[in-house]
């Protein structure tokens, strides 16, 4: 046992890191467990156990009001734990919003984990939740693996910093200075990075000493907006560093984010990062050569290290821009193309045309796979097995040159797993190429219009393509660095990939808006007739709302297997908004699914219809933003509003003639156009 020195010695420190954290400005409940050397370890029942960091109980109420919560709870409960491990480690869910008694729940597992880890925490956490707090009306437990939550109040995408726990390894670290300088620069690259990304998770690690690297993992849970994520998880530091200074590893953690760095590895997902520490950073070095105290040497390596940056900044730069002027002077301009932007153009990695060229079979028939609107796109493969798609824009289009422009300057910045990932480019001459990851299952328009291969599908994947594409979208126009308006959502341009995961492509018509900017105008209406919003079609106006217009088409045609706009053998034109509104009125809106479907998902089939419905209404205020549409989709419960006929049904108010396209158009309507 520990005498009664060594235990007082442990009270103060445990005494000064809450101080210290309270100066810091990070909320804490000043319980028992608070700061603690070692996580209580639980037993599955399966020979693997399960760290408990951190259990919370309180409002008992056994009170009627008390059971209707509970009934609430248990309906969204066996919710949270099936759906929590097959969504990506993630799900929320309500019951009962409307009414008083309602509950909240929220799952989320670490999101390096594999499916059946992430089920087995999560029932493991719902077991010991119910047995813990029986009758408490806001419970929140936290293993190693994973989180879950409920509360009688509504807490979804709200930072909760409160209930903190700091758990310090107790070993001291050899190099102090060195360690904390290193966790630093690893805290700031995985905060960027997890708060950018959809999955609000980065895991990395970082040179230290030799062998030992530092490892890291920061983690918000997904319902947060990127300035929230980043906000929490800049708190949660705060502890490391007045908790933990000096100590070779720490946790800390919250309801809303986790951070956590070791010098032993906790994942097997970890890549080193290659940023090795200097040699002059040794003391005994810096001694030996310099013989000057230690705020030369740190003076030394805090000009010396920026000075490498600068150099290599420099040279990568010096290479692309010369890459790109001798493509100007080869007469072509290049300026509308890379405009301002070329210096961030060469942050991009530039492929050899040749490269590209073998790797397409010198851009063989063989190896198309489809026609766009502003070039052709083809397979290949790349000499280390890598298969790529390359976009081959049509050569003199001054449109084929903007949407370049826009897929490098935008895409490149953009990191979510239901976006295609743009790998780089190429210039040569007059060719134009982009080169993007190859995605194995081909465009969405193919798997619902083909009849062979709808046969193969169900709801379920159908359900799980919806919500990849909605949280995609709200990605583009809130959760990213950027605000974008992709304008050309359609289902040609929506890859699956081998796992039938959606990833929403070809930005070359995206608008970038600033934070306040709520729509703009164009004299150049451009887009695919049948998904384009009316204010966009007749005015020129375009917004967030119409990329919601857009996906509400879309949704329509997943659920019901049917293009938006279709011209029958005998001529007729057949309205797909009018027959989902004319189902909708009639009350037989289960008629509208696909008929190469069996599903027994009725309620979330007339959810999904629903809510289309709302997406496509003609006033732009009436349709919901992508947010809201997001929760709609992962919620069972609520209310949601009564839709109005949509714009376009054939012979309503607001019908076609409010354009005056002919039949020709009509007929082509799936094709890409442009209205000058």
């Amino acid at each position: 046992m520990r005498d009664d020195r060594e235990a007082m010695r442990d009270g103060e420190r445990r005494s000064e890191a809450v101080r210290a954290l309270r100066g810091g400005g990070v909320k804490v409940c000043l319980l028992s467990e608070e700061i603690g050397d070692e996580p209580l370890r639980e037993n599955l029942g399966d020979d693997t156990e399960e760290e408990l960091i951190k259990d919370l109980c309180s409002n008992y109420d056994n009170s009627t009001r008390g059971k209707r919560f509970r009934t609430n709870l248990n309906l969204i409960f066996p919710s949270l734990i099936s759906n929590g491990s097959r969504d990506y480690g993630f799900f929320n869910a309500s019951s009962g919003i409307n009414v008083p008694d309602a509950a909240y729940g929220l799952v989320q597992c670490r999101g390096d984990l594999s499916k059946e880890v992430c089920e087995g925490c999560l029932k493991f956490a719902a077991k010991n939740i119910s047995s813990r707090c029986p009758e408490g009306r806001r419970a929140f437990i936290r293993y190693e693996n994973c989180i879950l939550r409920y509360s009688d109040e509504p807490f979804f995408s709200r930072v909760d910093t409160n209930q903190t726990r700091l758990l310090p390894s107790p070993n001291f670290a050899s190099d102090g200075y060195l360690l904390r300088r290193q966790v630093e620069s690893l805290m700031s690259r995985l905060t960027s990075e997890a708060a950018s990304n959809a999955s609000k998770f980065a895991i990395g690690s970082i040179s230290y000493t030799d062998p030992k690297p530092i490892y890291g993992m920061v983690q918000c849970t997904r319902d947060l907006s990127e300035k929230d994520c980043l906000s929490c998880i800049q708190e949660m530091i705060k502890g490391v560093y007045y908790a933990c200074r000096g100590k070779e590893g720490c946790r800390v953690t919250c309801p809303s984010c986790v951070v956590r760095y070791e010098v032993d590895a906790f994942s097997d997902r970890f890549i080193l990062t290659p940023i090795p520490p200097p040699a002059s950073w040794s003391s005994s070095n810096v001694n030996a050569t310099s013989g000057k105290d230690d705020k030369s040497w740190m003076k030394a390596a805090l000009i010396a290290v920026p000075l490498v940056e600068g150099v290599l900044l420099l040279f990568a730069f010096s290479v692309a821009y010369s890459m790109l002027r001798r493509k100007i002077n080869k007469g072509h301009n290049i300026s509308g193309i890379i405009g301002d932007d070329i210096e961030r153009a060469a942050e991009f990695l530039h492929f050899d045309f040749g490269l590209i060229k073998s790797a397409t079979g010198n851009f063989s028939t063989s190896n198309k796979l489809g026609q766009g609107g502003f070039g052709s796109v083809y397979k290949g493969q790349l000499s280390n097995g890598q298969e790529i798609a390359v976009k081959r824009l049509s050569t003199n289009s001054r449109q084929g040159s903007e949407e370049f422009k826009n897929e490098v300057m935008l895409l490149h910045k953009l990191q979510h797993r239901n976006l295609v990932k743009l790998l780089g480019f190429c210039l040569k001459g007059k060719e134009e190429l982009l080169i993007y990851e190859y995605v194995t299952n081909g465009s969405l328009d193919k798997y619902l219009f083909d009849p062979t291969k709808k046969s193969d599908s169900d709801w379920e994947t159908r359900y799980k393509i919806i919500r990849g594409i909605a949280r995609g979208i709200l990605y583009l126009h809130e959760d990213s660095r950027l605000r974008i308006i992709h304008r050309d959502l359609k289902a040609s341009n929506i890859l699956l990939d081998d796992e039938m995961n959606p990833r929403i492509s070809d930005f070359g018509m995206a608008r970038l808006f600033g934070v306040d900017q709520t729509h703009d105008e164009t004299k150049r209406v451009a887009g695919t007739l049948g998904y384009m919003a009316p204010e966009y079609v007749v005015r020129g106006i375009f917004s967030a709302k119409s990329d919601v217009y857009s996906f509400g088409v879309l949704l329509l045609e997943i659920i019901s297997g049917e293009k938006n706009i279709n011209v029958n053998q005998s001529g007729y034109t057949e309205d797909l908004l009018s027959k989902v509104w004319q189902h909708w009125r009639e009350g037989t809106a289960l008629e509208f699914l696909d008929q190469s479907l069996s599903s027994d998902a009725s309620i979330e089939v007339i959810k999904c219809i629903h809510i289309g419905l709302l997406c496509i209404q003609k006033n732009i205020e009436d349709r919901p933003t992508m947010a809201s549409v997001v929760l709609m989709l992962d919620s069972n419960s609520g209310t949601l509003p009564n839709p109005s006929p949509p714009p376009f049904v054939l012979g309503s108010e607001s019908a076609m003639s409010e354009l005056e396209f002919g039949r020709s158009t009509i007929n082509e309507a799936q094709t890409h156009i442009s209205l000058s």
